[in-house]
């Protein structure tokens, strides 16, 4: 009897397969749902994007680099992180390009400061427009370390704006806010 059961053992044995591992199924069902959950998400930051700039089309278009800016008196390379309203550092600029990152090359000239940015749109802030100039540590969703953001107030329209740069070398920095708020003593003073 205990041969016949080894028997009848191996032989079930045999006969079992292992249970299927994966219910394709309900992954693939898994899976898609969470791409459409992401295009989601993606789609509503867009119109927020969208909503945004519409509700800034009040704000004027800025001033375009001019084709003789004259002696580059300042430069430096580094990131555009943003413009936001004045003295509110989470109220991001959108319309006209100005909400867009990236590289940048500002050039101080007598015309005010060049903002080429390569892949963006480029402007000019014109020198009768600079307000400040001041180091900071956060613009618009940037939080570096104190003094790590050059911050450029100046005033296009009606409105105030804060724009922040990150030179690739940030000790520049300290040069550009003394040549910029000595700029701009004398450009306050004769008007």
């Amino acid at each position: 009897m205990t041969s016949l059961t080894h028997i009848t053992a191996a032989a079930v044995l045999a006969e079992k397969k292992s249970a299927e591992v994966t219910d394709w199924g309900a992954r693939i069902g898994w899976v898609v749902g969470l791409l459409i959950l992401i295009a989601l998400v993606w789609w509503l930051m867009r119109q927020g994007w969208k909503w945004r700039g519409a509700l800034q089309s009040g704000l004027p278009e800025p001033a375009a680099l001019p084709a003789d800016p004259g002696t580059p008196l300042l430069s430096l390379t580094g990131r555009y992180h943003g413009s936001t309203t004045a003295g509110q550092w989470l109220d991001r600029i959108v319309a006209h390009g100005l909400g867009v990152r990236s590289r940048v090359e500002l050039t101080l000239t007598g015309a005010g400061v060049s903002v080429a940015r390569p892949g963006a749109r480029d402007f000019l802030i014109p020198r009768s427009a600079l307000r400040e100039a001041r180091l900071d540590k956060g613009i618009a969703g940037k939080v570096l370390a104190e003094g790590g953001l050059l911050v450029l107030t100046w005033e296009h329209g009606d409105t105030l704006i804060d724009s922040g740069f990150r030179a690739d070398a940030a000790a520049g920095h300290a040069e550009w806010v003394t040549t910029l708020n000595a700029l701009i003593d004398t450009t306050e003073g004769a008007r």
